[in-house]
């Protein structure tokens, strides 16, 4: 008697209904630590990457490793996507195979048998989701438009802290200067002042 390469294969987890949690942070210099604070979480998947689309690692293996029974707790609905059409297809993939969605912040669980104001609600925040970040980036198109225009050529942010500051500031801590003296010296944050440490 044969039996089937499934039968034969442990399963990623157990079918008891894990708790996964989904973290997100646009770049790897935020703090992703105070998103699920406090969330009891039997896995987590961690992106340091924009939302801007659904091509991110740990998204997609967080969506390969859910199973039916689980439960995924993100911080909020932007967290997850940026756009209302990304939402609407994570959330409704993930309840169709019996994986329940839910957002911290916005107190909004999704099992697929949702009323209509849940259905509406996860419309609307995600649109507003969308529309936000439609915002910033006419305000950032706007902004380079406006710096070309006065002859200025657009280099991106500049560092807080050129070469040359960097060693000072190194110097300054090897010496035992306060650091909150190094910083006001410098004109930097203290946030700037360690990274560079």
């Amino acid at each position: 008697m044969t039996t089937s390469p499934r039968s034969t294969t442990a399963p990623k987890h157990a079918p008891s209904g894990q708790t996964v949690g989904y973290i997100r942070v646009s770049s790897a210099g935020q703090n992703d630590a105070r998103q699920l604070d406090g969330v009891h979480l039997d896995k987590t998947f961690t992106d340091k990457a924009s939302g801007k689309d659904t091509q991110r690692p740990q998204l997609q293996a967080m969506l390969e490793f859910v199973r039916e029974g689980d439960t995924v707790k993100v911080h909020s609905m932007d967290r997850l996507a940026r756009s209302l059409r990304d939402l609407e297809g994570i959330v409704t993939g993930l309840t169709a195979r019996g994986v329940s969605v839910s957002f911290v912040s916005q107190g909004m669980t999704f099992t697929g048998e949702d009323s209509p104001m849940n259905t509406l609600m996860l419309q609307m925040l995600g649109a507003v989701s969308q529309f936000e970040r439609s915002l910033i980036l006419e305000r950032q198109r706007e902004g380079i438009a406006i710096a070309k225009a006065k002859g200025d050529v657009y280099k991106g942010r500049k560092p807080s802290l050129d070469a040359a500051g960097v060693v000072e500031l190194r110097r300054m801590v090897a010496e035992g200067v306060p650091k909150a003296q190094i910083a006001t010296k410098l004109g930097i944050s203290r946030t700037t002042l360690y990274a560079n440490l």
